[in-house]
């Protein structure tokens, strides 16, 4: 292999190997092909693997892999060949997964399937290699795929969907797909957050994007994605149940236990995963028994003595301070930690909005379409519309994204909202009227402020205070 070819295939492995969310896989392209970061991703992602194409073939020259001398040499021409072959069949890929996500818990059969596997047999792949990097392409593609449904330009957002691919496949793709790629169970997620923010979405990316092995008998993969994630909010339930929910029962356990029941833990699928919500909320001795099940991967349904294993993986979330909850004892210090493998923060619409304030049109165009099933430009003026000409000034959107998109359904049905003041935001009345000084307009902004918490409406706040609904607007927006 040439001088020039060696360094032209180092850095395909460096784009490989990159996380796609990550600035650093961008600047390899573009230092590949020589294009400006204003061009289109797809005519550059085009560009580079048409180069990778004509650099295969110039370097093969009629010989096999296998003759190259220098194993390191061998080593960076299969990497361009996966390379080449992993975007050839991207389409296939994403093909598949909506054919899954539409078929459900039934694995689909994969039509490109034996075309892959001939590809990689010219290049001698042996049969289980090609196997492993036909499951690895697959969660590669998925993990793309669901981790991009998380809409937003803000940088936090950015910074969490590169978080999400590091959570999947490590901050080193090549040490995952040589060492952990059948090891991350035992890595579980603690999701943090306000609510609303999305943490269910970031725990559905991560649960649906976990190894699956492909089966050339079968010509499918083992398990389909969309049954291989499970999740359960454990606040919904009373105490009493949540062990039942979560390890199942034994018929007769207890009084109303007419029938057994497999838990969730039971339910889950070894490729799978579990996400607990509301983790913050069980009490210690549910989180003595879940430390055990993160700890020996064992558990007990309730009544029985017969220990079932999970080899799943959990995800965990919470909108409580962690650093409270174990300073008053609410979670126990061992369980913290077995729990917490990987923290991620999911933002709030506040610091979304606060980084990029064209965050709501572009989340717009994601939320109208979930409703109606279908897009609308129309509607999206409008409602955006709507949003920017009423919003109070600095609106902190309490109820973050599930808040917006309720707004959204109001001003579809009645073209109005009535905006969640929160007064903790601000000093009370009482406070402001205590050792301070205050000006009239800084008075009046806080009393209509303390009405419209209680109102819900401008025209409610106007009624009591005689102002017109503009001036009231003018003095809730009004910073002291």
């Amino acid at each position: 292999m040439r001088s020039e070819e060696r360094q032209f295939f180092k850095k395909i492995k460096t784009a490989i190997t990159a996380n796609p969310f990550s600035s650093d896989r961008l600047s390899v392209d573009l230092e590949i092909t020589g294009m400006d970061s204003s061009a289109p991703t797809e005519e550059i992602l085009a560009s580079l693997v048409y180069r990778v194409e004509k650099i295969i073939e110039r370097t093969v020259e009629g010989k096999l892999p296998a003759q190259f001398t220098d194993s390191e040499d061998r080593q960076l021409f299969y990497y361009g060949v996966l390379f080449r072959l992993f975007h050839k069949f991207c389409d296939g890929f994403d093909e598949h997964i909506l054919e899954q996500i539409e078929r459900g818990d039934q694995p689909c059969k994969v039509e490109f399937a034996d075309h892959f596997f001939q590809e990689l047999a010219r290049y001698d792949f042996e049969e289980n290699q090609a196997e492993r990097y036909f499951s690895l392409f697959f969660q590669m593609r998925r993990g793309y795929f669901f981790i991009s449904r998380i809409a937003g330009r803000s940088q936090c957002v950015r910074d969490l969907r590169k978080r999400l691919w590091n959570n999947i496949f490590t901050c080193d793709i090549e040490l995952y797909e040589r060492f952990l790629w059948n090891r991350l169970e035992d890595f579980s997620t603690m999701l943090l957050g306000e609510t609303g923010t999305g943490k269910g979405l970031a725990a559905s990316a991560i649960g649906r994007s976990g190894y699956i092995p492909f089966n050339r008998t079968k010509n499918s993969f083992a398990e389909s994605f969309s049954r291989n994630f499970i999740s359960i909010n454990l606040s919904q339930f009373p105490e009493q149940l949540i062990e039942s929910e979560l390890f199942g029962h034994k018929k007769g356990a207890f009084t109303g236990a007419v029938d057994s029941h497999a838990g969730v833990f039971s339910r889950c699928s070894p490729h799978g995963a579990i996400f607990l919500d509301e983790i913050g909320d069980v009490s210690v001795p549910v989180q003595i028994k879940l430390l055990q099940v993160l700890q020996e991967r064992t558990f007990t349904p309730v009544g029985s003595r017969a220990g079932e294993r999970f080899k799943g993986r959990v995800i965990a979330a919470t909108n409580k301070s962690l650093e409270k909850l174990r300073q008053e004892g609410e979670m126990r210090d061992d369980f913290y930690y077995r729990l917490c493998s990987d923290v991620i923060h999911v933002p709030s619409l506040e610091q979304r909005l606060q980084e990029n304030a064209d965050e709501i049109t572009l989340l717009l165009s994601h939320i109208i379409p979930k409703i109606l099933g279908q897009t609308s430009e129309e509607l999206e003026v409008k409602v955006a519309s709507y949003i920017r000409e009423n919003q109070p000034s600095g609106y902190h959107w309490p109820g973050n994204i599930r808040e917006l998109e309720q707004c959204v359904r109001r001003i579809l049905i009645s073209n109005s909202y009535e905006w969640q003041f929160v007064a903790d935001k601000h000093e009370s009345l009482a406070d402001l009227l205590t050792g301070h000084e205050l000006t009239a307009q800084e008075l009046l902004s806080q009393y209509c402020r303390v009405l419209y918490q209680q109102q819900q409406s401008y025209e409610g706040v106007g009624r009591i205070t005689g102002l017109d609904r503009r001036t009231v607007k003018k003095y809730i927006d009004y910073e002291q």
